[in-house]
């Protein structure tokens, strides 16, 4: 599938691609995604503490450290925009662009390693090509340069070796017995999960 294909159909970046997004929703989807990050290396440090071996743990270690290095990129978006860690930390986060972390975080809680890896392999094309939308409209668009943009950057493309870590995985998951029914539910929910992310940064515009 081609980056244009799985990214499509997404409201807010069109209208960022267009120019048509206000600063406050750029502030809204840096506060959403500070919020969003926190949540989601808890989890994946979580995961890998409940599946230490190789290859889950590593895999789990490796997305929990990435989130990480997000992390300190975001803040030079938030920078770019004027939002010190303070602001980051006292925004208010919307309900239903936090359903993703929610439910990252259950699963981290009472999913297996199996469902996990198969949702994120699952959605992670879509993801990237999101992301690297979102820097190529923030740079064209609204004049950011590549470091305010670079959490961006970091996720258009995939972690190395991500793709085999998780396809070994969803294989020792479906070797254990494990229902690949309850895998492609968690693949489904979490693609809807994602779209309730852009759909709130699009409400109201």
């Amino acid at each position: 599938m081609r980056k244009e294909t799985a990214a499509s159909g997404n409201r807010f970046l069109d209208l960022l691609e267009s120019g048509d997004v206000p600063r406050e929703r750029l502030v809204r989807l840096a506060g959403e995604q500070y919020r969003i990050l926190g949540s989601d290396r808890r989890s994946f440090a979580l995961l890998a503490s409940r599946y230490p071996e190789p290859p889950a743990g590593d895999m789990f270690l490796s997305l929990a450290q990435g989130e990480g290095r997000a992390l300190e990129l975001l803040r030079d978006f938030a920078a770019a925009l004027e939002l010190s860690e303070t602001d980051l930390t006292a925004y208010e986060p919307r309900p239903p662009a936090q359903t993703y972390p929610a439910y990252v975080a259950q699963r981290a809680a009472f999913g297996t390693a199996a469902e996990v890896a198969l949702a994120m392999l699952a959605n992670l094309e879509e993801w990237g090509a999101y992301c690297g939308r979102a820097a190529d409209a923030l740079t064209r668009r609204y004049g950011f340069d590549e470091d305010a943009v670079g959490f961006f950057r970091f996720f258009a493309e995939p972690p190395p070796g991500f793709g085999e870590q998780a396809a070994a995985v969803v294989a020792a998951g479906l070797e254990a017995g494990e229902d690949p029914a309850d895998m492609a539910r968690a693949a489904r929910l979490l693609h809807a999960y994602e779209k309730a992310f852009w759909d709130a940064l699009a409400d109201g515009l």
